[in-house]
């Protein structure tokens, strides 16, 4: 018979018994990320939709927008280096001091209040996207990894979370709009001020919830400042710029990205005050957003859980080019000004199907394909998504509703193709590997 140390037997006891650390909840990290970002863009989205109809003075709102997502595309070149510097959670926390010195902007709208807002917003928008899609991303992966799932349905599943909750953004935020504004018929009031003081509020939440995140790995320790430190910033700038352009995925993957920013300038810009206030008035607004909002939730929630490769991508993009180039001929053959209520929400339904589809689809697949750099591949998202929106708010004044549904219907059908070129490339050379 067997007989066991019993001084070893005991330190084998001891050892078994030693306090073993819990796994990090990642779901928690999610929920906190996607309620944050809840409680900040349901002002600021509510005010942007907006800015066209309550600052017409020189079209304060538009140009105010257009300047914003020109500084957004520009500092979207340096956001990847941003983030690395300061970490994924202290860009996420900065970042959103942008929206509320923009929001703050509101109370007293003037050339000289807006505009550096609109500047300073674009600094902060630039390094916060680029921050939520790292930080998603990393802690998609780690949850994958710590559990032993599939990383590819771990990243759909994560921003199908977060997207869902981030686009009832547009519901919570136009209903507040719909209630202050009720009776509203357009201009500067003294509703429209109290919306913006309650908004103020709200991102205040939002910038106190962010604070609780976690870092998520030891990439994020704040770097040095020596020279040598600083050279190869430098170059790991120029790499995070050029070197997404030089890869065929990501060229491939442009013109599906700028088409979703184009799309959602164009419900922004033109959709809420050449169709929508028309037809019900800047009260309105917030009704038919609320709807486009519920939509892009649902659909977000829905699409995200539906995600788990390349082929379910394909398939689901498929299904927002069907719905949103069919709302867009619609708009493009009908007369759009003169559309009643039941059409207006029916088209903000589709809209909204069409732009969460985009968003967690274009996210994931960017997760996926580009784990090397994912702070420069999601720079290469805001740059090309905000020079769409830029150029959309600076034309709007300036270009008629059928020119632009041409424009828009015709970026698209490129976008398409690239998409499917990108997905059978992409397929073929994973073949090739086997």
């Amino acid at each position: 018979m067997d007989h066991s140390d019993p001084v070893g037997e005991e330190a084998r006891l001891l050892v078994s018994n030693a306090p073993i650390r819990a796994p990090v909840n990642h779901a928690r990290d999610v929920h906190v990320l996607s309620f944050a970002f809840l409680l900040i863009f349901l002002a600021y989205g509510a005010a942007q939709n907006l800015e066209s109809t309550v600052n017409t003075e020189e079209d304060l709102g538009t140009t105010s927008l257009g300047i914003l997502y020109l500084s957004f595309t520009f500092f979207s070149l340096v956001a990847s280096l941003v983030v690395r510097a300061l970490g994924t959670k202290n860009a996420l926390v900065l970042g959103t001091t942008g929206y509320w010195l923009f929001i703050a902007a509101n109370l007293k709208p003037t050339w000289f209040t807006m505009i550096p807002a609109s500047v300073y917003l674009g600094f902060a928008a630039s390094i916060i996207w680029v921050g939520q899609g790292t930080y998603l991303t990393s802690t998609a992966r780690n949850h994958a990894r710590n559990n032993g799932l599939h990383e590819g349905t771990i990243i759909g599943n994560f921003n199908g979370e977060f997207w869902g909750v981030f686009a009832s953004h547009q519901v919570i935020g136009n209903i507040i709009s719909l209630v202050v504004l009720k009776n509203e018929t357009g201009g500067r009031t003294n509703g429209t001020t109290i919306l913006f003081i309650i908004f103020l509020c709200i991102v205040t939440l939002g910038i106190a919830l962010m604070c609780f995140l976690r870092k998520e790995d030891s990439k994020e320790e704040e770097p040095s400042l020596s020279s040598s430190s600083l050279r190869v910033s430098i170059l790991s700038l120029s790499k995070s710029v050029v070197a997404p352009l030089t890869n065929v995925r990501m060229i491939l993957a442009i013109p599906l990205i700028a088409y979703s920013g184009l799309q959602a300038a164009f419900v922004w810009a033109k959709f809420t005050k050449q169709v929508v206030t028309p037809s019900l008035g800047v009260s309105g607004v917030g009704g038919v957003m609320a709807i486009y909002g519920a939509s892009d939730a649902i659909c977000s929630l829905v699409a995200g859980r539906l995600t788990s490769g390349l082929p379910s991508i394909t398939f689901l993009v498929s299904g927002g080019t069907v719905f949103q180039a069919i709302v867009f001929t619609w708009l493009l053959l009908g007369q759009s000004e003169t559309l009643g209520a039941v059409y207006l929400l029916l088209i903000s339904a589709l809209l909204g199907i069409g732009d969460g589809v985009f968003n967690t689809q274009l996210n994931a697949l960017i997760g996926i394909l580009f784990k090397h750099d994912t702070e420069g591949a999601f720079a290469q998202l805001k740059v090309w998504q905000s020079a769409t929106i830029s150029v959309v708010f600076f034309l709007s004044p300036y270009i008629s509703m059928e020119a632009m549904l041409v424009c828009i219907l015709s970026v698209l059908c490129l976008s398409y193709v690239c998409f499917l070129t990108l997905t059978v490339w992409v397929e073929k050379s994973f073949s090739s590997t086997f």
